[in-house]
């Protein structure tokens, strides 16, 4: 089955757990559509934003202090006075990240039941998850703010360079870098090394080499050395420490090339380019984008597609990266929607026809006939779900369809569109009669989206699935449990691997992984992804 990737939305977690097989479900209005993660952490208007601190003004002036015969005994007795000793590192351990709980809904203690192993290993295997609902609860977790298992300062450490790796991973730069500075960049040597190696696709690599330059011991890395040295006009303590990395082999023959040429661009005037190294990193990347031989990036890892959204880089380019990005969840759906009408589309076929279909959507809608804006749709959605962008197109969108007055097929793409929006709940209740999509039965949609039992079961496996976590849920107790014994961060990565499973076609796997979101109170995910899963599907 194919599935589509697109925006984030926020997620709303019960701060009590139910008991096992009850869901706790948010009573929020449906009418509000909540705001994706990487949304809120770009918002100047967040819901729940915490309130500025009052700092007390200066009052009148104290009573005079007592002189020190008037003053009270200092003890009570002449016995020792209790000490209570609390061993180094072994203290409550500070919150890391981004998002407070009063908008995510979950606790600071998400991690801390948890093994540090288990976390650590569950993070880095979790599969490139398929269902935009699916992304939107991972980053959730990964930008709470929660406190690390508690244990060594060192697992609260490397819980946080794992969080913010997999940010990384999935293109996220801006808030990986927020994390890892917030954890704290001269923690130690691996903090400082991630954080330069994030700052060199992001481009803000000379806050690295400020840093570096105040505290030269965060830092083992000869390249970063050479290269800091370089940026801040220190060509002969470069060049020294290029000359040591060489004699003692401490860099690879590529990397030694780039520096070479990096450092000494006179002697490699119409010298043929470099052979580009099967192992990308940050630096050697940056270091081709200095040399004036630039790599594309569609065939590297998501994170290198970031540098193509500088002006810097072609319209096309950054066309295909916004769009890379959002299918990942990583970048806001409205920095699409600028570029996608930034110019007029510069020839035909391929991402092009996209852009053409997505301008003339717009025009149609904003003239308000019915007839065009159907014409307009119909091609518009194609193009979208050829990219995989339909959730970014129903985020857009969604609102403005509802009102117009649609008749035929395009009524019914109208509704589907608004299920994949975060106004899904709207959609449902303000549509009537309830048209059916994809071979999908209009009031079996509506109840999803409502979080009712389906009266119907249906015959497709994956829908029938559906059906059962809505009537009958079984979920995993051991998940449950996990929850319940503060290892609720570890029970969820754990769902979103198996829902990512059910999304896939594994039938089983997807009415256990929407049966446990619910006993979580994770509905909002639940429904979401349930209804990406039957929408998504082509169209038979």
């Amino acid at each position: 089955m194919r599935t589509a990737k697109g925006c984030l939305s926020a997620v709303a977690l019960s701060a009590v757990l139910a008991a096992p097989g009850q869901a706790e479900i948010d009573d929020a209005p449906p009418s509000r559509a909540p705001l994706s993660v990487i949304d809120w952490l770009g918002s100047n208007t967040a819901p729940s934003e915490p309130q500025p601190v009052a700092v007390p003004r200066p009052g009148p002036p104290q009573a005079r202090r007592p002189r020190p015969d008037d003053q009270p005994p200092v003890v009570k007795s002449a016995l020792a006075p209790q000490i209570t000793v609390t061993p180094l590192g072994k203290g409550q351990p500070r919150e890391i990240g981004l998002v407070p709980g009063k908008v995510t809904g979950l606790p600071a203690s998400l991690w801390r039941g948890s093994e540090i192993d288990d976390l650590l290993r569950l993070i880095e295997r979790l599969p490139d998850l398929s269902l935009p609902a699916a992304q939107s609860l991972l980053y959730t977790v990964l930008l709470a703010e929660a406190r690390a298992p508690q244990g060594k300062a060192a697992d609260g450490d490397a819980l946080a360079r794992a969080r913010v790796r997999k940010l990384a991973q999935l293109g996220a730069l801006d808030p990986a870098l927020s994390l890892i500075e917030q954890a704290g960049v001269a923690t130690s040597p691996e903090h400082f090394d991630l954080w330069m190696q994030i700052s060199l696709l992001n481009g803000t690599e000379d806050r690295a080499c400020a840093t570096l330059k105040k505290s030269p011991h965060l830092t083992r890395d000869y390249g970063t050395r050479i290269f800091c040295a370089a940026r801040d006009g220190e060509w002969e303590n470069a060049a020294l420490t290029f000359g040591s990395a060489q004699a003692l082999g401490l860099m690879n023959e590529t990397t030694l090339a780039l520096f070479d040429r990096f450092l000494h661009p006179d002697l490699f005037e119409g010298a043929a380019p470099l052979p580009v190294p099967r192992d990308m990193d940050p630096m050697s990347f940056r270091l081709f984008e200095t040399i004036g031989e630039p790599l594309p990036t569609r065939n590297l890892p998501r994170a290198y597609a970031v540098a193509d959204l500088r002006d810097l880089a072609g319209w096309k380019s950054q066309l295909e990266a916004a769009e890379r990005l959002t299918r990942a969840g990583a970048l806001p759906d409205n920095h699409l929607l600028g570029l996608y009408t930034a110019r007029d589309p510069a020839a035909s076929g391929g991402i092009w026809d996209r852009v053409a279909a997505l301008q003339r959507f717009e025009t149609a809608l904003a003239s308000g006939d019915p007839e065009q804006i159907a014409k307009a749709l119909d091609r518009a959605w194609e193009a979208m779900r050829e990219a995989e962008l339909e959730i970014a197109f129903a985020t857009l969108f969604a609102e403005k369809l509802q009102q117009v007055a649609l008749t035929g097929r395009a009524r019914g793409l109208a509704f589907a569109i608004g299920l994949l929006s975060p106004a899904y709940e709207a959609t449902a209740t303000q549509t009537d009669p309830l048209p059916d999509y994809a071979g999908h039965d209009g009031a079996f949609l509506r109840a999803v989206a409502l979080g009712e039992a389906p009266a119907r079961r249906p015959g497709d496996d994956l829908a029938a699935a559906i059906h059962d976590a809505f009537t009958t849920p079984e979920p995993r107790t051991d998940l449950l449990a996990g929850a319940r014994s503060e290892q609720l961060g570890a029970s969820i990565l754990r769902v979103l691997a198996l829902l990512d499973d059910g999304a896939r076609g594994d039938a089983p796997a997807l009415g256990s992984a929407l049966a446990t979101l619910r006993a979580l109170g994770l509905e909002d995910t639940a429904r979401r992804a349930a209804l990406q899963v039957l929408l998504l599907r082509p169209e038979t």
